[in-house]
């Protein structure tokens, strides 16, 4: 198996967790709208023009998809490639 995909199964279990995280709280106020750090087709929702919401992110890390994670941990998650989550949409790895 390639690095690549080593880094993206991390990614997806990282993803899951918060995802797990978002499911066991009381209140989605405990949760932060976090651009680019969803995988092709499963993001939470905004994934630019064209697109109707959840799952319909086209890219890996899509930079104007987010998907919800827990409170604080957006800015620290270890994606491949230097890439970095954020709070507000990204100008990168947008679909051709």
């Amino acid at each position: 198996m390639s690095n690549a995909a080593l880094k993206g199964i991390a990614v997806a279990g990282a993803v899951a967790t918060a995802l797990t995280a978002y499911a066991g709280t009381a209140a989605a106020a405990d949760n932060e709208k976090c651009y680019g750090v969803s995988l092709a087709g499963e993001n939470d929702c905004a994934a630019g023009p064209g697109t109707t919401c959840k799952g319909t992110s086209t890219v890996d890390y899509q930079g104007n998809a987010w998907t919800l994670v827990a409170e604080g941990t957006c800015l620290s998650m270890e994606l491949p490639d230097g890439r970095e989550g954020s709070l507000e949409p990204l100008d990168r790895d947008l679909p051709a």
